[in-house]
């Protein structure tokens, strides 16, 4: 028993306050290199430079969706007109370019689009200064893909069927990154007089194209003839398409619900359409 005890007084002296201070001391070196080594994973996870083809990845995300130029249209119901913009994923080519399937309608009228596009979105060539390239194709058979993105996946044609009506290369344009304290995420445009295009007179056409965020898009097209006078596409600015709320999209426009007669529907479809 004498042995027992002076065995537990030697046991207690282990909690003495040296011994206790060193295991706080320890503890406290752990939780420092725990906390070090969490901030330094941080650290570089937020400075892990973005890929060319992260790039591209949040240009397609952006596009993509229902959209309409309502608020613009609304404020100057003179010069715009509500037009939905309907984009989603059609297929992926073998070097992971992205291709969208794009149309235009009047809000009212969506199942008859009066434009329809493949837009293809990569990253640039290395050797322009740009970020994203956006380029759009006609569509061999586009009355096949009327309302493409309303459809079921099993109602649309197949990835490699949209592959194989990629048509026509219309018009090319190159985003950059948007410099700090501007309102868009990406902006950029066709070369000068690069593409050429006969509608309405025109002998060539521009395409400017901006990605805001909450997946806005501000977008541009005119048609210019050999004197450099322009022949179709709004003049006052781009058209500007923000993603509409689900519960919106029945009483869409309704401050501006007016009859437009054929005419002037017909007469405003030439200012969005790109001939062939």
């Amino acid at each position: 028993m004498g042995i027992g005890s002076e065995s537990g007084s030697g046991s207690s002296s282990d909690d003495s306050p040296s011994s206790s201070g060193g295991w706080s001391m320890a503890r406290g070196l752990v939780v420092k290199t725990l906390v070090l080594i969490g901030g330094a994973l941080l650290l570089k996870r937020l400075t892990k430079s973005t890929t060319r083809w992260d790039h591209a990845r949040h240009v397609t995300r952006s596009l993509s969706g229902e959209k309409f130029s309502k608020d613009q249209a609304a404020r100057d119901p003179d010069h715009y007109f509500n037009i939905r913009m309907s984009t989603c994923p059609a297929a992926e080519m073998v070097d992971g370019s992205k291709v969208l399937y794009f149309e235009q309608a009047f809000w009212r009228t969506p199942q008859k689009p009066f434009r329809q596009r493949f837009y293809m979105v990569k990253p640039c060539p290395k050797e322009l200064k740009c970020d994203v390239e956006v380029s759009s194709y006609a569509i061999r058979d586009a009355e096949e893909y009327k309302n493409f993105c309303d459809r079921s996946k099993d109602q649309r044609p197949l990835p490699e069927e949209v592959i194989g009506d990629i048509a026509e290369h219309l018009t090319t344009v190159h985003l950059k990154r948007c410099e700090r304290g501007k309102r868009c995420l990406y902006e950029g445009s066709t070369p000068p007089a690069s593409f050429p295009n006969l509608w309405n007179g025109a002998s060539y056409c521009t395409s400017e194209l901006a990605i805001l965020k909450n997946n806005e898009i501000h977008s541009w097209d005119r048609g210019y003839n050999d004197d450099g006078n322009q022949v179709w596409g709004p003049k006052e600015g781009p058209y500007e398409f923000k993603p509409a709320p689900a519960s919106s999209t029945n009483d869409m426009f309704s401050s501006l619900n007016f009859p437009i007669q054929q005419s002037i529907e017909k007469r405003i479809e030439g200012s969005f359409v790109l001939q062939e």
